[in-house]
């Protein structure tokens, strides 16, 4: 049972995502095409890789299969490596060249498991 867990949990955000009358954007899709997200609000959902946080300002990466965009929390701090979230914030391109994008979020909301 412990096994299940995690993917139950995940599932619980993104069904709360969907209940809310949401849509999470995959990110390699909001990498692909920056220009068009960017100060948009987006929302997306996946697993923390990555993360850093000290007296409740925080960076964290999340990966949802697609793709990996570091998110960046200005209060809250980040979530440990592991955690499964959904995260609602403002999209902020960084640069493109050639193929490569770099970008990051800005967290308003995050919901975590």
């Amino acid at each position: 049972m412990p096994r299940l867990a995690k993917p139950l949990l995940f599932l619980g955000v993104v069904l709360a995502f969907v209940a809310c009358n949401t849509k999470t954007t995959p990110i390699k899709t909001l990498l692909a095409d920056p220009g068009t997200y960017d100060g948009k609000t987006v929302k997306i959902a996946g697993e923390v890789g990555q993360s850093i946080g000290a007296l409740g300002f925080g960076a964290y990466e999340v990966n949802d299969g697609t793709g990996t965009i570091p998110v960046v929390t200005q209060s809250g701090g980040a979530p440990p490596r592991g955690t499964r979230v959904g995260v609602e914030g403002t999209f902020r391109a960084a640069y493109t060249l050639g193929t490569s994008s770099r970008a990051v979020l800005v967290e308003q909301r995050r919901v975590s498991q």
